[in-house]
């Protein structure tokens, strides 16, 4: 196979960068020689302009630069060709790291403590040990896993659901419609990583909230969504948060992105909010991981993590 040149298209990160990094092994452009341009074998992408892809001839893969793929579906004149959806270690770590710390600030009560704080109160609160609190996690795919690995390492009691089975030693999984009240019931602490779907936009909602278990060592439950943002309904998580179903919430990702600056998550007392800055894309780490993975193709190699277009992620 010849090599061809890379087509980098994104929307929202500067381009720059990851020009450099791939141009060390690549030519690389910023938009295509016509609508049928013959020498774009690759496409690196984030959320690219529609039917960009669709009339390229030679064109082998796409990668994402994002952990989600939702942004390539939206494409209407997405072409037949593998997609590559990014797996990479340090990605995963800044998830880990994000979900370990959302839970631990939860559990230790720390929006409690930054209202005492304000007003100049001196009070201990009870604790309870982390083997009370029921953590789960929707979605038990690579950063679903390293998060829960992490979690039980530090004692609680982690539950995992997703759309098939996925069996995790250690871990109390459930599957499928019929595992989802049944998790929830079980759950203190609700982390949502799901992939973005026809099926999962919107699941996390009032009816959904209203499963999880109140009775708890939190004295309520608890929700963090470091997911896509149109997996929730914002306006069913503050009614959520107003009449009790929730406790709190540690939101990094919301249906509109930037949030607006009119909406009442911003200054909520029981919302910790994040700029969908859970797992940034570093591209030091995933371009050489692009690379490789383009080399391979062309010697004969399969690619790795593709997508499954059926299930959308």
């Amino acid at each position: 196979m010849e090599k061809g040149r890379v087509l980098l298209a994104v929307t929202g990160f500067h381009p720059q960068r990851w020009r450099e990094l791939l141009s060390a092994e690549r030519e690389v452009v910023l938009e295509p020689d016509g609508a049928s341009d013959p020498s774009i074998t690759y496409a690196v992408v984030w959320k690219q302009k529609a039917n960009l892809l669709s009339s390229l001839p030679n064109l082998r893969a796409i990668f994402s630069i994002g952990a989600g793929v939702d942004h390539i579906f939206a494409d209407p004149g997405l072409p037949d060709v593998p997609i590559v959806k990014v797996v990479a270690d340090n990605l995963t770590q800044y998830m880990t790291e994000y979900v370990v710390w959302r839970v631990l600030d939860h559990h230790r009560q720390g929006m409690l403590y930054q209202a005492q704080q304000k007003k100049k109160t001196w009070h201990e609160p009870p604790q309870r040990p982390a083997g009370d609190i029921s953590v789960g996690i929707m979605g038990l795919g690579n950063l679903g896993r390293a998060a829960a690995s992490v979690l039980l390492s530090l004692g609680f009691a982690v539950n995992g659901w997703s759309r098939t089975e996925r069996p995790m030693k250690g871990v109390s999984t459930y599957a499928g419609e019929a595992g989802l009240i049944p998790f929830l019931n079980a759950t203190d602490i609700l982390v949502v990583l799901l992939p973005l779907t026809a099926q999962t936009q919107g699941i996390v909602n009032c009816s959904l909230l209203k499963e999880l278990r109140k009775r708890n060592g939190l004295g309520g439950s608890v929700l963090i969504n470091a997911g896509r943002g149109r997996l929730q309904k914002d306006a069913d998580i503050l009614r959520a948060l107003e009449d009790g179903t929730l406790k709190e919430a540690s939101l990094d990702v919301f249906e509109v992105e930037p949030l607006p600056k009119t909406s009442p998550l911003w200054a909520h007392p029981k919302v910790f909010v994040t700029p969908h800055a859970a797992a940034t894309s570093d591209p030091v780490h995933l371009v050489p991981i692009m690379l490789r993975q383009m080399a391979g193709y062309e010697r004969g190699e399969k690619l790795d993590n593709i997508v499954d277009r059926e299930a959308g992620y």
